[in-house]
């Protein structure tokens, strides 16, 4: 008892012992946040990975691709149909995009990806990130009317606002300014040509059967109309203002072209229009800068992926949905032996992507080195302070030895001690890690208030909430290296402490 007694004692009046318990408290709390942001960020960053990456990829070396991918999508039943849950067959090929803004023709580079909107449903989750609600249960490459903002993840700062007149509404307005400025264009140019000069008289005017002859043409009309749908990156149709809010290039609604190499020997440039049908958001930049998806079926048309003689379609990957719990590993490997390497490349998704998550990894590692430093120094800081007291009160522990305490219970005391600090630091530390992680949202806008400037920046990190995950594991280790420091720093004191001889410790009282 009188152990407990001592090491009591020596917490409430040893104040010198505040400054261990503060960095304990400190390097505690640090690493709790620390885990629980970047294990959110990375949950965040591998649901958007795995959202537009089905579990396994089954690709083609080559841009012209493979015959028959239904033929192919048999073969891989054969070889592991029991762990697949649903397959489709994409196309993808680099393209440039090219659309008009402000008189200028702007041109990007993107991916441009063909998909069966029919069975895309079934091996990945690429619908959930269209901007449009009904696009999410029944994804179709048709403008809708309107409703564009009401699917818009977006922070409350920023309505996107543009977004409220996406679609035919946008469309239509569009069309109409347009005609009435060629029209007022053309006015001006025939006004100013001379009398011999002007264009010659409509031919159909007058003649009641001659214009209905020429409504009768099969002539488009873009006020009600669309060319081939797509869907393309938001980031490639917007940019950031100086106060952080989206400004669009592009509405859903507008008309864009193109470019795309042939899948013949040698390719050839061909180009088409489409009409930008809605916008995917997956918050990965990697993806919505880059990529832009329109019907399979046209794809395939327009680079000749329909081989004449039997109608049969060609495709360059097969996106495969695994079952729950199935080892996408096993998988992709019964599928390795079954394919020659040489003509299909087959990976998951993790291996598409194995660069950017070991990064991750990686720097989640070197964070928690470096942040558990802090409790090592106050683990040198109860050494110290440790060795102090042994010096300090070595005429206490030679009359407790001379009273019979034995060497043991005096190494227990110190190692007491040590342990009661890491317990008092590492409880505050998990009191106020765990506040900071629940109400860090709220904590990050007071912060931008107070300072005037947006601590998490939505227009970098692409999350508009920082994204935060408590793993017990995690918070449990912490806890438990935190005491296993504070013990460890209070053995060589408590060593010499019950080294002390009572004879030697009252030799000069």
């Amino acid at each position: 008892m009188y152990k407990f007694l001592l090491c009591w004692r020596y917490l409430r009046t040893r104040y010198i012992a505040l400054a261990s318990i503060i960095s304990v408290t400190l390097g505690v709390a640090t690493m709790i946040v620390v885990n629980s942001v970047m294990a959110g960020f990375a949950h965040e960053m591998q649901s958007r990975l795995h959202g537009i990456l089905s579990d396994l990829v089954f690709e083609s070396h080559s841009l012209e691709g493979f015959a028959d991918p239904q033929w192919h999508m048999q073969q891989i039943r054969k070889v592991a149909g029991e762990s697949i849950a649903g397959m489709t067959p994409v196309v993808t090929v680099p393209a440039m995009l090219s659309f008009q803004y402000g008189g200028n023709w702007v041109t990007r580079p993107v991916q441009l990806i063909g998909i069966d909107e029919k069975t895309q449903a079934e091996a990945g989750e690429f619908a959930q990130y269209l901007l449009h609600p009904a696009n999410h249960q029944d994804m179709k490459f048709d403008l809708r009317e309107s409703g564009y903002a009401e699917g818009a993840e977006h922070a409350p700062q920023n309505p996107r606002k543009e977004l409220r007149t996406a679609g035919w509404v946008h469309r239509r307005k569009s069309m109409v300014r347009q005609r009435n400025y060629e029209a007022e264009a053309r006015a001006i140019d025939q006004k100013d040509k001379p009398a011999d000069k002007q264009p010659a008289a409509d031919p159909f005017a007058g003649d009641p059967f001659a214009a209905t002859a020429k409504n009768d043409q099969n002539v488009f009309d873009p006020l009600k109309e669309q060319h081939t749908g797509l869907v393309m990156g938001i980031a490639l149709a917007s940019y950031h203002d100086r106060q952080g809010a989206d400004r669009f290039l592009l509405l859903p609604g507008d008309d864009v072209k193109v470019t795309f190499p042939t899948s013949g020997t040698p390719p050839r440039a061909i180009d088409d229009i489409f009409t930008v049908v809605d916008f995917y958001e997956c918050k990965m930049s990697e993806y919505d800068a880059s990529f832009v998806f329109v019907p399979l079926s046209k794809l395939q048309e327009l680079r000749g992926m329909i081989d004449p003689a039997n109608g049969t379609r060609y495709a360059t990957s097969i996106q495969i949905r695994l079952r729950p719990g199935v080892d996408a590993n096993q998988v992709r490997d019964r599928l390795r032996m079954a394919f020659p390497p040489e003509l299909f490349a087959i990976s998951t998704w993790r291996d598409k992507q194995g660069a950017l998550l070991a990064a991750v990894q990686m720097e989640t590692a070197i964070l928690n080195v470096l942040l558990f430093l802090i409790i090592a120094v106050a683990g040198f800081g109860i050494l110290a302070i440790f060795f102090m007291i042994v010096v300090e009160k070595t005429r206490d522990i030679g009359i407790l030895k001379s009273l019979g305490a034995s060497g043991r219970g005096i190494m227990g005391i110190f190692l007491g001690y040590g342990l009661s600090l890491g317990i008092v630091g590492s409880g505050a530390g998990l009191t106020i890690g765990l506040a900071f992680v629940i109400y860090i949202n709220e904590i990050a806008d007071l912060l931008g208030q107070v300072t005037g400037h947006p601590v998490f920046d939505p227009s970098i990190y692409y999350f508009y909430r920082i994204p935060t995950i408590i793993d017990p594991l995690t918070v449990g280790g912490i806890i438990c290296g935190a005491l296993a420091i504070a013990v460890a720093a209070s053995v060589l004191p408590a060593r010499r402490a019950a080294r002390l001889q009572p004879v030697e410790a009252l030799r000069y009282e």
